[in-house]
């Protein structure tokens, strides 16, 4: 009942085959044992797809009650003897994967030394159930309906730029003044994009932008802007020390940026009404370590960061806070890549 209930879960007999620690031709095994016991075909099968029959369907409600009061036996066991222990599978994305949660991996596993911890950085969604994950954090696009989500903290933007393309091209005085900058941001397909922001009355400006690189990756993106390429809008978990050291300048801070990825960094898991100690102890320690206001925000005088102190915040490097830039209008040079036209629309 137990390998059934995780092969109606993956919908796949190799997922689950992973999942449980087995074979795929002993979990098919198990299956047509049960049907055969059963008298009654409970998954319809065809060379791509697998689903449930109705019969299935009644007889999986019943076994997930089972495994759910077997687990949480386990749970129970586990709470009374012992610390959070086990191999902990974690997915998270590549930059911040890299940046905010590698780096505090010796501090949970000095915590839980107990606990086996194996993490792989990808950008893109994955399926917990079919690839044998007990978290994931997540930033980007809609949760899977059959997960549950857990805010770790917010997302933030800034668009900032490096003194010296500055200098050299002259700080944008609007909005609409970026469409004539080279400006670089996080994108899969085309090297234009709408930047939008909240202004200080709560409407939206949206801003038609280009420049002459993109990338998948908010470190390519830091790297590249860093080096005087252009104006980029980034996140302020890969920025944030950038900007207090003075590296980088922020734009435009009365205008909050709205990214082009999700708002919130979440820990999801599947649901389960008894959540595994060992997840429990990832998903609660890295609340505890963001929160609503991460560290990386702090001392950031942007819009939408209400904490803009600057205690315990080791700053990387000297430099004035990132304030809004001061200086007159400069009319930018053909160099950077002017466009005209830029659309500028506004929402209540």
């Amino acid at each position: 009942m137990a390998i059934f209930a995780r092969v109606a879960e993956a919908r796949s007999f190799s997922a689950a085959a992973r999942r449980l620690g087995i074979s795929k031709s002993a979990v098919s095994k198990h299956v047509a044992r049960l049907e055969r016991e059963l008298q009654a075909r409970l998954l319809n099968r065809t060379t791509r797809t697998l689903s449930l029959t109705d019969v299935g369907t009644t007889f999986y409600q019943h076994c997930a009650r089972v495994v759910q009061e077997a687990e949480a036996a386990e749970v129970a066991v586990s709470r009374l003897g012992s610390a959070p222990s086990g191999v902990l599978k974690v997915t998270a994305p590549a930059a911040f994967g890299r940046m905010h949660v590698a780096s505090a991996v010796p501090e949970f596993l000095a915590r839980y030394p107990d606990i086996r911890l194996e993490m792989d950085l990808i950008d893109r969604g994955a399926d917990l159930a079919e690839e044998g994950i007990d978290v994931a954090i997540h930033l980007f696009g809609e949760l899977a309906p059959n997960t549950v989500a857990r805010k770790l903290a917010p997302i933030r933007w800034v668009v900032c730029a490096s003194p010296q393309y500055l200098k050299k091209y002259g700080t944008p005085q609007s909005l609409d003044a970026l469409a004539s900058y080279n400006c670089l941001f996080y994108s899969f397909r085309s090297m234009h994009s709408d930047w939008k922001f909240r202004a200080p009355d709560g409407s939206i400006v949206s801003v038609r932008v280009g420049g002459n690189f993109i990338a998948t990756n908010s470190l390519a993106i830091r790297e590249v802007v860093l080096r005087d390429v252009g104006i980029a809008m980034s996140p302020t978990f890969v920025v944030g020390d950038d900007l207090r050291a003075g590296t980088l300048k922020a734009l435009f801070t009365d205008f909050e940026a709205l990214g082009t990825f999700g708002s919130h960094i979440n820990a999801v898991y599947l649901p389960n009404r008894y959540l595994s100690p060992k997840v429990r102890a990832f998903v609660d320690f890295f609340v505890d370590r963001f929160g609503p206001q991460p560290y990386w925000d702090q001392g950031l005088a942007l819009a939408g960061v209400e904490d803009s102190g600057t205690a315990d915040v080791p700053a990387p490097g000297a430099g004035p806070g990132p304030g809004r830039i001061p200086g007159p209008a400069i009319e930018a040079p053909a160099s950077v890549g002017r466009r005209s036209g830029a659309r500028r629309t506004k929402a209540a």
